[in-house]
């Protein structure tokens, strides 16, 4: 195998340390409660420390790898969340478990940002956008295989089942982060002190261009979490289906988005992908809105909501691109503020779908999202001309 290749892969399961940390886990929930005899909030707080841990840790490694190279930061979140994990499927009680969750949410931080951060070094422009969009369509499978994974292992093992799994996926990413080459050279490597390091946040902030795609990739993930904090109650609750049906219609949904991560390469520029799946969203979040308030069918619902998650996905390998692209001298601290920033808006949206009558309040929530991203859209690529311009 080349090693452009063998990059695509580790990038792609690097990548996908969101749904591997998260999603995999949801499964074990109620067995834990009898485990560790606690009650439910006490298990879901395994589930916030992860996120917690998934956002924060990608301001530390971003400008650690900006300053430090790539190569030894990934080793060291890999080794991290190896060692976290082993210590998880030894933990005598439920806050042990929430701590050692945050720590395994870090590691698996550094791998999501660090992957960005050597896609940006190793390839640019059109090629780019091909690597992440690929990485992007490898990326949709996880979100379908992590939980029905997790599901069938802590049906037949138990929940540290998930855990030993996790462990192998930390040993095999660690390998492969020992042999994978540093991409950022010694001389482009930042020449200050590392806390001056991580004052480029207030640099990579301050670039208009770069925080348009930021948020405008934010308001699109408004979407994808106020679907996935609603989904199973609109499918199970209201329309009646079976918690199997439900996974069906989730993996349905997965497929769809990263089909269109996949087909976002198929653009000559990504600008002009960023604009066709403003439209698409904001177009088919109205429509997805007045499905729920009307109380349409299960088909209806399932078949608008399919296509805003196509043209969902088409957005957020573009956006990725652009903004990596337009910081391409801090791509580490880009992609932490990236990341993080997706992360932050999750936390925040998936509560709101409750509020209410959840029908009402998720078609709100897509088409706030939709209105955002257009926004934010506008915002960066008049930028982009400007800046243009000026040079």
């Amino acid at each position: 195998m080349s090693y452009k290749w063998f990059l695509l892969v580790l990038l792609g399961l690097l990548t996908a340390f969101g749904p591997f940390v998260t999603d995999m886990y949801v499964p074990s929930l109620p067995s834990m409660v009898g485990y560790f005899h606690t009650n439910l909030t006490m298990v879901q707080l395994g589930l916030t420390t992860s996120m917690l841990g998934l956002a924060l840790g990608q301001l530390l490694f971003g400008p650690l790898s900006d300053k430090a190279g790539r190569k030894r930061p990934l080793l060291a979140a890999m080794v991290l969340f190896t060692i976290s994990t082993v210590c998880i499927i030894f933990a005598p009680n439920i806050e042990t478990f929430c701590v050692l969750r945050f720590f395994q949410g870090v590691g698996g931080a550094g791998g999501i940002v660090i992957s960005r951060s050597v896609a940006t070094d190793t390839f640019d422009g059109r090629e780019l956008l091909k690597m992440l969009a690929i990485i992007g369509a490898i990326n949709g499978i996880a979100p379908i295989a992590a939980p029905v994974a997790g599901g069938a292992i802590v049906d037949s093992v138990g929940w540290r089942g998930i855990f030993v799994v996790l462990l192998f996926v930390g040993i095999f990413l660690t390998l492969g982060s020992a042999y994978m080459h540093e991409s950022l050279a010694v001389e482009r490597r930042k020449k200050e002190s590392l806390i001056k390091t991580f004052g480029l946040f207030g640099t990579v902030v301050k670039n208009r261009e770069f925080m348009g795609y930021v948020l405008q990739q934010a308001a699109a993930q408004a979407i994808l979490f106020g679907n996935i904090a609603s989904s199973s109650f609109i499918v199970q609750d209201h329309y009646g289906y079976s918690a199997m049906a439900y996974s069906l219609a989730f993996a349905v949904n997965g497929v769809c988005i990263g089909g269109g991560a996949a087909l976002s390469a198929r653009f000559r520029k990504p600008q002009n992908c960023i604009k066709g799946s403003c439209t698409g969203m904001l177009v088919l979040s109205v429509a997805e809105a007045a499905v729920l308030m009307a109380g349409a069918s299960f088909w209806v619902y399932e078949g608008v909501l399919c296509a805003l998650l196509f043209f969902m996905g088409l957005t957020f390998t573009a956006s990725t691109t652009l903004a990596l692209e337009s910081e391409r001298e801090q791509a580490g601290t880009g992609s932490a503020v990236l990341g993080a920033v997706g992360f932050m808006c999750g936390g925040l949206v998936s509560p709101l779908v409750g509020l209410g009558n959840i029908m009402h309040s998720t078609g709100i929530t897509f088409v706030v999202g939709a209105v955002l991203s257009s926004i934010f859209a506008w915002v960066a690529i008049t930028s982009n001309r400007k800046n243009k311009k000026a040079n």
